[in-house]
């Protein structure tokens, strides 16, 4: 870790790579709770993600479409376990507008063979992708 005490170690791991490793000043996401904001020494804790859009605070900002997981927040690092997060380059965004399109037909129309909860998934997965290329 560098000299800037003010960091901390950052990681971030899917199922199959390491998605981000390095330091941070500052990240930020939505838990099941509420969107939360993380420094150095934060009160340790594991959070449950909530589909939304992840800023890492470093040298620059980086954001991301960070979709479902858990995090493991101790003072001086943070490990994020995602099951799927995406960079902006890795988003298509006409992909992206037809599913939320599709999700908001079946959730509009209601039919009863239509799962609600995941078409709802599917529409929040679909916003965060928009949100972060855009």
């Amino acid at each position: 870790m560098s000299e800037d005490n003010r960091n901390f170690e950052l990681k971030i791991i899917t199922p199959d790579r390491t998605f981000f490793e390095g330091e941070a000043f500052m990240v930020e996401f939505n838990t099941t709770e509420g969107q939360i904001g993380i420094y150095k020494n934060h009160i340790p804790m594991t959070v449950i993600v909530k589909p939304g859009v992840l800023t890492i605070t470093g040298e620059e900002v980086r954001k991301a479409a960070l979709h479902s997981g858990f995090v493991e927040i101790l003072q001086d690092r943070v490990t994020i376990l995602a099951e799927v997060i995406e960079w902006p380059d890795e988003i298509d965004l006409d992909r992206a507008e037809n599913a939320k399109e599709r999700a908001e037909k079946l959730i509009s129309e209601h039919a009863a063979t239509t799962d609600m909860a995941r078409a709802e998934a599917s529409l929040k997965r679909a916003m965060t992708r928009i949100s972060v290329l855009k």
